[in-house]
């Protein structure tokens, strides 16, 4: 036990120092949180052995996956907070169209190129794993935008934009993945299921809807029992904890295997409170400074969990370089497209793609489900170099180009240390 707790505040004050580094050159946190993950996993210091020092082994870092999925399910409760009504009535329309017709682009851009790479190269890349390739290509990493947009306070109708669509394209990507994966599934066995391919998708989706929904409801009603902040904070806190322990939850209704997904019902509970409670936008305040702690975390251990060793497989970069190219080009175009579609202004429609590259936990999940395929550690291993490309450099690009909107004032330079000094007394004479 002391050693993870030694391990936890190695992790959070190496991510803060770096931070400071990584401030010197206009990179984003995010950035030096992953980095400082890398340093203090187990293929730099925690290579050393060294107790305390950092993670000696991937099974520590598993180890900290309880933190990991609370912390992810703290991120997607504030998404909610996107998904107000005044909000959806101005970007509602074109939110839905963007998320659903660009995620659907970059599936199909991947699936092209990757299956021409099979043809070329039977042996480099199956058929079963190009097209599961082409599905987890379509999910964006909800996590690393929402802390560049906190940590530079970006606002505007990219912003604002961006959010929205970032959440769309989870639901949307985890249809196209089970789709996929289900026809994949069905290349490698000869085994076709419309139950696993359709059914089960749609149900996880409208299950994690609706349980969101009622604990949104629930922690409305029992929050007004309280008045002071302190304790109303308490409760939304207890509130995501139990959410997030919920949607872990997987059971059986006859021959139909059910489950949630944790960011679509922390987000429906996040939504469903925003819009009904009066002094939810006060209370949410509270609960994201109360959680800046985690999520650090969050973006420390997510580094750690990256594996350097996928970096001498050829194999693994070749299709992983092809994958990215390929990603990006779908985003990219993906977005300008149904930009141009849903009438969007020029400064949207030239900007928004680049926010939507970066990919990380929602895209991990994906690959660790495809591991089932013949040869899924290929899937595996791609994604997670896709992954250590798109986090190190995905945050600094999305700060870019919300820069290049106008949406980022410049950084002031006001010290807390200084600022909050208590003034000298003044004279009553």
């Amino acid at each position: 036990m002391e050693t993870y707790l030694i391990c936890l505040a190695v992790a959070l004050i190496g991510g803060l120092l770096l931070s400071r580094v990584t401030k010197l050159f206009n990179l984003p946190a995010v950035t030096a949180y992953l980095v400082a993950g890398l340093l203090i996993g187990p293929y730099v210091l925690g290579a050393l052995q060294i107790p305390g020092l950092g993670f000696n082994s991937m099974h520590q870092v598993e180890g900290m996956s309880i933190l990991t999925q609370t912390a992810l399910g703290f991120i997607a409760f504030a998404m909610g907070n996107e998904f107000r009504m005044s909000q959806l009535k101005t970007f509602g329309k074109k939110a839905i169209t963007i998320g659903v017709l660009q995620a659907v682009i970059t599936t199909l851009m991947v699936d092209l190129v990757l299956i021409v790479v099979h043809l070329l190269f039977p042996h480099m890349l199956s058929l079963p794993s190009a097209i599961t390739l082409g599905a987890i290509a379509a999910a964006t990493a909800p996590a690393a935008t929402l802390m560049v947009v906190r940590q530079y306070k970006a606002d505007g109708p990219l912003t604002r934009l961006l959010m929205l669509v970032v959440a769309i394209d989870d639901a949307v990507g985890l249809l196209l993945f089970s789709v996929s994966f289900g026809i994949a599934n069905t290349i490698s066995s000869g085994n076709a299921s419309v139950m696993s391919m359709v059914v089960e998708p749609i149900l996880e989706i409208v299950l994690s809807l609706g349980l969101g929904a009622i604990m949104g409801f629930l922690l409305h009603s029992v929050e007004k029992f309280f008045h002071s902040r302190s304790k109303r904070m308490a409760v939304s806190v207890a509130f995501v904890l139990l959410t997030v322990g919920l949607s872990m939850l997987e059971f059986h209704i006859g021959t139909i295997h059910c489950k949630f997904s944790l960011l679509l019902v922390c987000m429906m509970t996040g939504t469903m409170f925003c819009n009904i409670c009066s002094t939810s936008e006060e209370l949410m305040d509270r609960v994201e400074r109360w959680t800046v702690p985690l999520n650090i975390l969050f973006f420390v251990i997510s580094g750690a969990e990256l594996d350097l060793q996928i970096l001498a497989n050829p194999i693994t970069l070749i299709v992983g370089v092809i994958y990215i190219i390929a990603r990006s080009a779908g985003k990219i175009f993906g977005a300008n497209v149904s930009c141009r579609l849903t009438k969007c202004s020029k400064t949207i429609t030239d900007n928004l793609g680049i926010t939507l590259l970066p990919q990380a936990g929602v895209a991990l999940g994906m690959a660790l489900t495809a591991a089932s395929l013949p040869d899924g550690a290929v899937v595996r291993n791609v994604v997670l170099f896709a992954v250590l490309v798109y986090e190190l450099v995905g945050p600094a690009m999305t700060k870019r180009s919300l820069i290049k909107a106008g949406e980022i004032d410049p950084e002031g330079r006001t010290s807390a240390r200084t600022h909050n000094q208590p003034k000298p007394p003044v004279s009553v004479h």
